[in-house]
């Protein structure tokens, strides 16, 4: 007789051999799932992923849950505020001194020093252990500010906040370990990055090799991490390794100096550059056994997918701050840059690209806003983060590619000039926290699990244990043995089709931005269909339809990303900033419907690329461009 548990397995095993896939891939994905579960049981059931407003503006009956799509700015706490002040205040200091790098091109530990004194390093480290407790709606568009004069330092705070030792032991450190490490780490005296790739583990977290081995009071580490940020001897990890067969997570302080226990990998790499880079070989290296983090539920892989989120929205609102200054980089070299006697600036071309990167800022703004805010009243996110760096990563690579390289020609190419100095920072965030169109897969698998589960799952359990292979709905002994599950998923089709969905209120907005989120809304209203059409027609072999995943899911995350665009664009004071939403809104339109630009599309992009031009732009106010003819350097 066989267990529950083994009856699970034996599904699982055999439903995706259907589809094609090897018991070894169904025991790997069983190990993924069982994780994203375990983090899903660390939130209340009203703000796991099926409660969320990404999946619940695609499935739920009510319809469009459009009260979560617009969220206020939180009031900033004036001892939080005068944290950030200070920061950005140390951030200006050097870059105008040009003291922010030592020779190796690295931020400075000065710099690292003199940010901890303002304590910036602790901005989500709690008060009671020295941190100033920010809201994460308040940290995330201050990293946007902060990134905008230099987008290293705004890295290195999400990756020591977000990704590093600072969420890790926040959220799942015992009251030891918290009196022991926060302090620390708000302080900046223990700056802190997180150990998770391999050499052979990326995307794929169940092929993690480091193992550590309980021995007295410790635990023995060997094996090998890579592409680890912010790490140099003496500071801190969170490493993910295996313990008894398991992943969990070490809180690791490492040695002041390399030794025979710990050698740092060191390698070319062309993204980063501005911070230490570096992989970990780890050979009988001790840490206590204390420094264990043991979280409610799950194991290390729900420690690790917990901070993503924090991450992923981080990483958009970096990308926000960058797009910051490439459109003020842009506005003075189009002004001074000559064609045929006139001004590129006054070049329809060129004006639409500076409407363009605007509508781009505005709407890496928008997301930043509604996943952080999301976060803190108490959302787990995982799809609204997921959508955010996607967004944001791939509209830094558009930003840079398409409208600051070509507006600046073959200047770009330069030593000493911005695009050609970081095009691999400005590439890089597209692989960092999840490849784009892997996340866009995982965000699909999210949509669709709890639709799968009701549905699809009793019907492929059934074709399981009548031992069919290749369901034919002309048999009628297949009709037959699947009478029951097809009926339940009839009635729900039949209730899409004559029921429809509940039809949201609006709140106030402008005709142009109301237009853009009613069309939101619609198209999300016949996504669900469509969606269920494509898994009852690929069934089991949906999971090798991995195009077709990526389009539907890039379709969907569009619609969002216009919905929350237009509701940001309508909430705020700024004519301009509201122009950029309506623009950008309208090149998403387009590029759900497939309609071509009308000239009017034409005409309010070039018009806002001219206003844009003529200053007023808020969210670029006191940016300092580089001097317009730069110096030829060698």
């Amino acid at each position: 007789m066989t267990t529950p548990a083994e009856e699970q397995k034996s599904f699982a095993e055999t439903a995706l051999t259907l589809g094609g896939k090897s018991a070894d891939e169904a025991r790997r994905m069983g190990a993924v799932d069982k994780a994203d579960d375990q983090v899903e049981a660390l939130f209340a059931p009203q703000y796991q992923t099926t409660a969320s407003p990404a999946h619940r503006a695609v499935w739920d009956d009510a319809g469009v849950p459009v009260d979560l799509f617009a969220f206020d700015a939180e009031p900033t706490p004036p001892h939080v505020a005068k944290v950030m002040e200070d920061s950005l205040a140390v951030a200006r200091k050097h870059r105008a001194a040009r003291t922010l790098h030592n020779a190796d091109g690295k931020v400075t530990d000065q710099v690292l020093g003199e940010l901890g004194a303002a304590g910036y390093w602790g901005l989500l480290v709690d008060r009671e252990y020295g941190g100033s407790g920010a809201p994460f709606s308040v940290f995330a568009p201050f990293l946007s500010r902060m990134a905008a004069i230099d987008p290293t330092i705004a890295g290195m705070a999400s990756v020591h906040g977000c990704i590093g030792a600072v969420d890790p032991v926040r959220t799942f450190g015992n009251a030891d370990q918290k009196r022991r490490y926060l302090p620390e780490l708000a302080s900046g005296r223990k700056l802190s990055g997180f150990a998770l790739t391999e050499p052979g583990a990326g995307s794929d977290l169940t092929a993690l090799r480091t193992r550590a081995e309980r021995k007295g009071d410790e635990f023995v580490v060997n094996g090998e991490k890579l592409f680890i940020t912010n790490v140099v001897p003496g500071r801190t990890l969170g490493l993910v390794c295996l313990i008894e067969n398991k992943p969990a997570v070490l809180v690791v302080d490492l040695p002041a100096e390399e030794n025979e226990n710990f050698q740092l990998r060191k390698y070319g790499l062309y993204a980063l550059k501005h911070t230490y880079n570096r992989g970990i070989i780890f050979k009988d290296f001790r840490v206590p056994a204390e420094n264990l983090l043991t979280p409610p539920r799950g194991d290390g892989l729900t420690i690790a997918y917990h901070g993503l989120n924090l991450g992923r929205t981080a990483l958009c609102a970096t990308a926000a701050g960058g797009m910051r200054i490439m459109l003020a980089e842009m506005l003075p070299w189009a002004k001074f840059r000559r064609t045929y006697g006139e001004p590129i600036v006054n070049r329809e071309l060129v004006e639409r690209r500076l409407g363009r990167l605007a509508g781009l800022i505005v709407a890496a703004d928008a997301l930043t806003l509604w996943c952080s805010s999301l976060i803190d009243h108490g959302y787990r996110g995982e799809m609204e983060c997921i959508i955010a760096k996607i967004f944001g990563s791939e509209a830094q690579k558009e930003a840079a590619i398409e409208l600051l390289m070509k507006t600046h020609g073959g200047r770009s190419f330069l030593h000493g000039h911005m695009f050609g100095d970081n095009v691999h920072e400005f590439l890089a965030p597209c692989i960092y926290e999840g490849e784009g169109e892997m996340l866009g897969m995982a965000f699909f698998k999210s949509l669709v699990k709890q639709h799968g589960t009701e549905f699809f799952e009793p019907i492929g359990k059934t074709l399981v244990a009548a031992g069919i292979k290749k369901p034919n709905l002309s048999n009628p002994s297949h009709l037959w043995a699947l009478r029951k599950p097809m009926l339940k998923y009839g009635k729900w089709m039949m209730a899409q089709k004559v029921g429809g969905r509940g039809k949201p209120t609006l709140p106030p907005m402008p005709t142009a931005l109301k237009k853009h989120a009613e069309f939101a809304v619609w198209f999300l209203d016949s996504a669900a269909m469509e969606i269920s059409g494509v898994m009852r027609k690929h069934q089991l072999a949906l999971a090798d339809r991995q195009c077709r995943m990526s389009e539907l899911s890039l379709r969907v995350q569009k619609a969002l990303i216009l919905l929350a665009t237009s509701l940001y664009g309508a909430r705020q004071s700024d004519e301009l900033v509201r122009s950029a939403a309506d623009c950008f809104c309208r090149d998403m339109t387009r590029e759900l419907t497939g309609a071509r630009p009308e000239d009017r599309d034409f005409r309010e992009a070039t018009k806002l690329g001219e206003q844009i031009a003529a200053g007023g732009f808020t969210p670029i106010a006191g940016i300092e461009p580089s001097e317009i003819l730069m110096k030829y350097e060698q």
